[in-house]
This record gives structure tokens, C-alpha cells and sequence, in this order.
């Protein structure tokens, strides 16, 4: 082998068809006639390599690579099916994977196949192997090149020494060295993790219509950098978030992806009014208060928050605290005003902690404590968020299991058995599974309802307080309060039209034991947000935020759950986790469709009836739906641990651990309430425990927020996993940092700065404050 010099075969290999140099020695020196790639069952890896043995490319089991003669000396580069590139230093080499979703080869580590006039071309961006280099393709050469990425081996490693410069080649396999180092050994133009050159000699170009027949690899490229040393997945969307759409599709696309998030915006109020004391109205109030909440906080942090597609609401973080707090003995013991005198404390402690999120949020202390909230974090406190209702979901769904079974059957037939089947293009029971299996279902019960099967011998119908003086309608007085669609009156008593306003139910009380619990919370919903940033920008084909953007995001959440606890709702506004479903299901990430569905719920909340009519649903059928709403929240969660690497015991023990004790401990804070369980119903008695709790510090104000923490799952699982994660050694691979872009990523790349950028007008007052991603030239 001489050093500089490479010896080219007569012909290059080409994947498809054609013919290639037989890769085998030892079988002489034929040139046998190779099939063309053809795969028989959907975009199965399993055709490739079956492929790659039948012609010849692949040996033998142990032996499946192809064989390249790379220099004079024999030198041979492999490049396996399996495991990509493989030089004779080995290590780290790269993959060629096909995408089961797009079917289309999805290239590992950064790493490309390219042709040009039938030459075989291989190339990464940016990288760096023990040497940083590139290579530059010559006249008639192909050029193998790595970019910005540590290897932990070289590649075709041949000889031995370290470059720390630039090696520039020509078609002729003769390279420069330029910068610092030394390089020793043999030189066929590979250099120890920086290019291998291999020119092919010039073969007549085949017309286009061939070359597409023969490559039976469609490479797939992917802007983003890597995670974890993958390419995250190119999703197919019907329309990014900047897409101009038309007046049309967008109406339809707002009110689709705000149907599909029905559950999550109207269900919270017909679970804490009754819990309250309220009435029927009041809880067609309080659903229309949520409606409009969520229209003025989704179009303000679409303005000016992360600007991602998200819709804001009322989020099942705060709804376990409200039960906290509305089940302490002093507010359950209210015999006059319950109603009010709850909500007006609910209001106070939900402005106490979101302006605590608005200061970490708008101070870009939020950017800062970003590298300590990791996947392995998040992930676990997700899950604890919709495991948190176990107690409450099937129990309360049971107390009527005539509607409540048959919605559970439907929901899941809907998203799960019918998800892939399409009307007109559409897949409506992937998308409306929620609110289409309660339209349903909720007709089916009206029809029992009607014809008698709730009317029992010597029992009024209209389930008077007098009932339960006769003998005989004891046994049936459960059934039907809970069965029968016309025990609610909130479609007589609501209003036409009723503008929700703040401070409606009074002025809001501040007290420090709920302050305290609320503040906590606002830091649960924080990292909840976190983490459904990444995972909606990732799905919306977009690079994630800077740490500056996520920042400045929760500061608005913040905002919006001042406005939140100023309207009374009952609990705080954040981004709902369920987004990240919506967009996988609907295929639609566009922000103008997500304004649009903001101004339709303004307008549908000062029409009172729709409140009354939504208020009007059946208690047991609201709950059956929120199981399977929890239940992909928790999905939700465990997906996230994809930006870790889960098959580490480091990672497993803290997620497991964590899981476990954040239940395991609140279940010790909750068996304190013998004088609850006389009182309440079974399902309301885990978030009793606050004020009977075992902590007794001589301070009733902190004693309650204490025994009222450390009984909520969600709380006990974020600060276990938060404390394992950041002291137990793991290096960054292992732990999964959340990759999140820099202000150089975003510049370099406008249509990533166009998601993210606040409006001119904006930018120009603020542009101070850039630790919140905000710059004069953003527009």
C-alpha cells in the first residue's frame, strides 16, 4: 500500500441492479448479474437482507457486510445491512434503518448515501472522530465524510496518529493535510475517523428511469441533530405550523383539534362543582368561566409564548390539589355558601402560585434550571398526574354501569380497533373517539331515560327528597340520580347569554397553607409543560425551543393562570398534555388553526346554554370518558422516557423507584382520616388527608400544606425522580438531556426561527430581554 494512493476497481457497486466487483476473492473474478431490490411485504428490513444474501452482497450470517476496496493495498471497507460501515479499526460505525412508518431508510448518526454521475457518494454533515476534518469530494471521486459527532472509534482506521486539521482529496485518492498533528502510517485516503475516498471509474449515466428502479433505498433526512445519537422521526402533517391555509380548512381544522380535546376542557368543572356544593348552574357557570379562560390564555401564548399549536385549558395538575383543598374539615363542613366560600379560596391560592410561575418563568430562571429537568424526570410525573384519579375514575364511572361500560367499550373500539379506518380521507374515530363515543352514548342513555327503564313502582321521577321515605324506592333512589339524563336542570336554569367575568363568585381568599400547596403545584405543571414543548415541537417537524423560548412560555402559562384564577375556575390554565396526542392524531401542528379554535371558544362561552347543555351530562358517563383521557396522559408520560435510554438499570431503578414510593407514600398520609370516612364518599378519601395528616410541626397553616403535598402522587414522584436523577452518576447519553436549540440553531435556520418568533411590534419593545428568546430582527 502506498501512502496517498488508492487502486479503483473497474466498476463501483450499485445497490439495485447492475453489476458490481464480486466482494469475494476467493470466488474469482465474476460479475454476476444482480436482481433488482424489490421488497415483498410493507417496507420490511427483513427483504433487504434476505436480498444482500441472495446476490451475493452478504456471505453469511456472521459475515453480512459488502466488501469495497478502498485502497492499493487490499484495504476493504464493509458496509453491512445490519450495522452499516464497518472499516478495519471498527467501532462506531453508523446504521442504514428503514422506517416502519415512512418506509423509507432512515440514516443513522448523521450519515448519508449520495450518488453523483453513478459514483458512490457517503457523507455526514459536521463531524469528529478522534480527528476533526472534512472531506471535500474531488473530480470523479466519492467522498465519505463525518460531521460534528464523537465516535468512539475510527473509521477505516489505516495505520496509525491523530489530525487535528483539515485533509482535502482529490478524484484521484491524493490528499493535502493541513492544520496541526502528525499522521503516520499508510494514506489510501482514509484518515482516522475523518473520510475515506474511493473514485470509480466513469460508467455510462443510465437514464433516470433506471437509476429510480435500481436504489431500493429512499434515504431519509432529517434536519435535526441527532438525539441519543438517533434522528428523531420525520412526521407526516398535513400542515406545519406556519402553513397558510385556507379560510375554509382552517375553520375545520380549529374545530377539530378542539373537539378532540373535549374531555380535557369541560370535564374538570363536572367533577369539582358537585365535590363543591354547587348547583347544577353553577356548574354550567364555571364550564362556560373555563371556555373563555382557555380561548384568551390559548391566543396569548400563541402571541407570545412559545408560539407553538398548543392549546391552553385547565389542566389535571391542578384538579388533585382542588381536591385537597375543598375536602380540608372546615370547608367540608360549610353549611351556607360552600360553593363560593371554596372557589374564592381555590382563586387566591391559584394567583399565589401562578405568579411564583410567572417570576420563574419571566426572570429566565426557568432557562437555568433546564439541565436538571431530564426525561427521566418528566416521564415519571406525568404518569403520577393521570395514575393520581384511580381512586376516582372507575369508582365514580361504576355508580352507573348501564352507560358507563358501553362508553369505555366505545371510547376504546373508536381509538384503538377503527383508528386506521378513514371517511373521505379523514379518520374520524381516530380524531372524535371522546366526544363521538359520549355523543353516543349519552343518546342511548336519554332512550333509557324515556322508555322507562329508571321508573320504578311508587317512585317520582323527578327524584324528590320525599323518595326516600318510601320503602321501595330506597333500594332504586342510587340508580336513578345517577342513570336518568333529566336529573340535572342546568339547561332550565342557565342563561341565554352570560358574559363570565372576573371575580364573579366575589373577591379571593388568601391563605398560606393553600398558597403554599399551590405554589408546588405551579411547579409540577412547569416541568409538565416542559416536556410537552419538546415532544409537540419534535411531532410538529420544528427544532425544539431554546432554553430562553421555554422560558419565556412558562412565564405566560403564569399569566394565563392569573387570568385563571381572576375568572374563578376552579383551577390553573397550562398547556395540556393531551396536545401532544392531538397533533399525532390529527396530523395538524398549523398556530392559525389553533387561533381560530381560540376565538370559538370565546364566542361559544357567553352563549349560556352550551354550558347548560355540557353541564347537563351525565356524571358517570363524564368519568368513564376521563378514564381514557388519564389513561393517554399517562401514555403521554411513558412515551417521553424515549429521549433516555430505558433499557439502563440506572434509569429503570429511578423511574420504578419513584413510581413506587410516590404512591406508596401518599398511601401513608392518606390512611389518617378516620373522621372522613363517615363523611365522604370512598372516591373524594385519598385527598382527605390534609388535615388529619401524620405531620404535626406547632403550626396548623403549615401542617396542613405539608400532609397535603406528601399525599398527592404527583408531588412525592417529581421530587424522588428530580433528586435520584441529578445524584445518581449517569453520563448524558444515559440520563437523555432534553436537547434544546441554541439562539445560533434557530438563526441559522428561518423557518425555525418563524415558529418561534414574537411579532415585530413585540420584539422591538423587548428586545432587552433576550435570556426569553426575544431579538429586534425576529418578526
Amino acid at each position: 500500500m502506498q501512502t496517498g494512493s488508492s487502486s479503483v476497481p473497474k466498476k463501483a457497486f450499485t445497490f439495485g441492479g447492475g453489476s458490481r466487483r464480486n466482494p469475494n476473492p476467493e470466488l474469482g473474478n465474476e460479475e454476476p448479474n444482480v436482481e433488482p431490490f424489490v421488497p415483498r411485504r410493507n417496507h420490511d428490513p427483513r427483504d433487504l437482507r434476505s436480498w444482500a444474501k441472495r446476490t451475493g452482497f452478504v456471505s453469511g450470517e456472521s459475515d453480512a457486510g459488502v466488501g469495497v476496496s478502498v485502497g492499493g493495498g487490499g484495504e476493504r471497507l464493509r458496509f453491512d445491512v445490519e450495522k452499516g460501515i464497518e472499516g478495519r479499526g471498527g467501532g462506531g460505525s453508523p446504521k442504514i434503518e428503514i422506517d416502519p412508518v415512512l418506509g423509507r431508510a432512515r440514516v443513522n448518526r448523521n450519515f448519508e448515501i449520495e450518488g453523483d454521475d453513478g459514483r458512490l457518494g457517503l457523507r455526514s454533515d459536521n463531524g469528529v472522530g478522534r480527528g476533526r476534518g472534512q472531506a471535500r469530494r474531488g473530480e470523479g471521486g466519492a467522498a465519505l465524510r463525518y460531521g460534528d459527532e464523537e465516535r468512539r472509534g475510527g473509521l477505516g482506521n489505516v495505520g496509525s496518529g491523530n489530525s487535528n486539521g483539515k485533509r482535502i482529496l482529490n478524484g484521484n485518492g491524493n490528499g493535502d493535510h493541513i492544520g496541526n498533528g502528525n499522521e503516520n502510517g499508510s494514506g489510501n485516503g482514509v484518515e482516522d475517523g475523518v473520510s475515506i475516498v474511493a473514485p470509480a471509474a466513469e460508467e455510462p449515466r443510465k437514464n433516470e428511469n433506471e437509476v429510480e428502479s435500481e436504489v431500493g433505498i429512499d434515504v431519509f433526512h432529517d434536519p435535526e441533530e441527532p438525539v441519543l445519537g438517533r434522528f428523531p422521526r420525520k412526521y407526516d402533517l398535513k400542515c406545519g405550523i406556519t402553513d397558510n391555509l385556507g379560510f375554509i380548512p382552517r375553520i375545520y381544522y380549529s374545530l377539530q383539534h378542539c373537539l378532540s380535546l373535549a374531555g380535557s376542557l369541560v370535564f374538570i368543572p363536572l367533577v369539582i362543582v358537585p365535590a363543591m356544593g354547587g348547583t347544577d348552574k353553577d356548574t354550567a357557570n364555571v364550564i362556560s368561566s373555563m371556555l373563555i379562560v382557555s380561548g384568551i390564555t390559548t391566543l396569548l401564548h400563541s402571541y407570545f409564548g412559545t408560539r407553538l399549536p398548543l392549546v391552553q385549558g385547565s389542566s389535571f395538575v391542578f384538579l388533585a390539589p382542588a381536591l385537597v383543598i375543598m375536602n380540608s374539615e372546615e370547608l367540608r363542613d360549610l353549611s351556607q355558601h360552600k360553593f363560593t366560600q371554596i372557589m374564592r379560596e381555590l382563586q387566591g391560592a391559584i394567583i399565589v402560585g401562578s405568579i411564583f410561575q410567572s417570576i420563574l418563568g419571566f426572570s429566565g430562571l426557568m432557562a437555568l434550571l433546564l439541565r436538571w429537568i431530564n426525561p427521566v424526570v418528566v416521564g415519571p410525573t406525568t404518569v403520577a398526574i393521570g395514575l393520581a384519579f384511580l381512586s376516582y375514575g372507575f369508582p365514580q364511572a361504576g355508580t352507573c354501569l348501564q352507560i358507563s361500560m358501553p362508553q369505555i367499550i366505545l371510547v376504546l373500539i373508536f381509538s384503538l380497533y377503527l383508528r386506521g379506518l378513514s371517511i373521505n380521507g379523514h379518520q374520524v374515530f381516530r380524531i372524535y373517539a371522546v366526544p363521538l363515543s359520549i355523543v353516543i352514548v349519552w343518546a342511548y342513555a336519554f332512550f333509557l331515560t324515556a322508555g322507562g327503564a329508571y321508573n320504578f313502582k311508587g317512585c317520582s321521577t323527578g327524584i324528590p327528597s320525599s323518595n326516600i321515605l318510601v320503602e321501595a324506592c330506597r333500594k332504586h333512589l342510587f340508580t336513578m340520580q345517577h342513570c336518568r339524563t333529566d336529573v340535572s336542570d342546568a339547561w332550565r336554569t342557565s342563561s341565554w347569554v352570560r358574559i363570565p367575568y372576573p371575580f364573579q363568585w366575589g373577591v379571593p381568599v388568601f391563605k398560606l397553607r393553600t398558597s403554599i400547596i399551590m405554589v408546588f403545584v405551579s411547579l409540577i405543571a412547569s416541568v409538565n409543560s416542559i416536556g410537552t414543548y419538546h415532544s409537540a415541537s419534535l411531532r410538529a417537524n420544528s427544532k425544539p425551543p431554546t432554553p430562553g423560548i421555554v422560558s419565556r412560555g412558562i412565564g405566560m402559562e403564569g399569566f394565563c393562570s392569573i387570568l385563571a384564577g381572576l375568572w374563578g375556575t376552579g383551577t390553573g390554565s397550562t398547556t395540556l398534555t393531551e396536545n401532544v396526542h392531538t397533533i399525532n392524531s390529527t396530523k395538524v401542528a398549523n398556530r392559525g388553526a389553533i387561533q381560530l379554535g381560540a376565538v370559538f371558544l370565546v364566542i361559544i362561552s357567553v352563549m349560556g346554554k352550551i354550558g347548560g347543555i355540557l353541564a347537563s351530562i351525565p356524571l358517570p358517563l363524564a368519568a368513564s370518558a376521563l378514564c381514557f383521557t388519564w389513561a393517554i396522559v399517562v401514555a403521554i408520560g411513558l412515551s417521553t422516557l424515549q429521549y433516555s435510554q430505558q433499557s439502563t438499570f440506572r434509569n429503570t431503578a429511578i423511574v420504578g423507584v419513584s413510581l413506587f414510593l410516590g404512591f406508596s407514600i401518599p398511601a401513608y398520609f392518606q390512611q389518617y382520616q378516620p373522621v372522613s370516612s363517615l363523611i365522604l364518599p370512598g372516591y373524594l378519601l385519598p385527598f382527605s388527608a390534609a388535615s388529619s395528616g401524620p405531620v404535626h410541626i406547632g403550626s396548623t397553616e403549615l401542617d396542613f400544606a405539608l400532609n397535603g403535598l406528601l399525599s398527592m402522587n404527583m408531588v412525592v414522584t417529581l421530587f424522588i425522580a428530580f433528586f435520584l436523577d441529578n445524584t445518581v452518576p449517569g453520563g448524558t447519553q444515559e440520563t437523555g438531556v432534553y436537547k434544546w436549540s441554541s439562539a445560533d440553531d434557530l438563526d441559522s435556520d428561518p423557518a425555525s426561527l418563524e415558529n418561534y418568533a414574537v411579532p415585530r411590534r413585540v420584539a422591538g419593545v423587548f428586545c432587552w430581554a433576550k435570556c426569553l428568546g426575544i431579538y429586534r430582527q425576529n418578526g
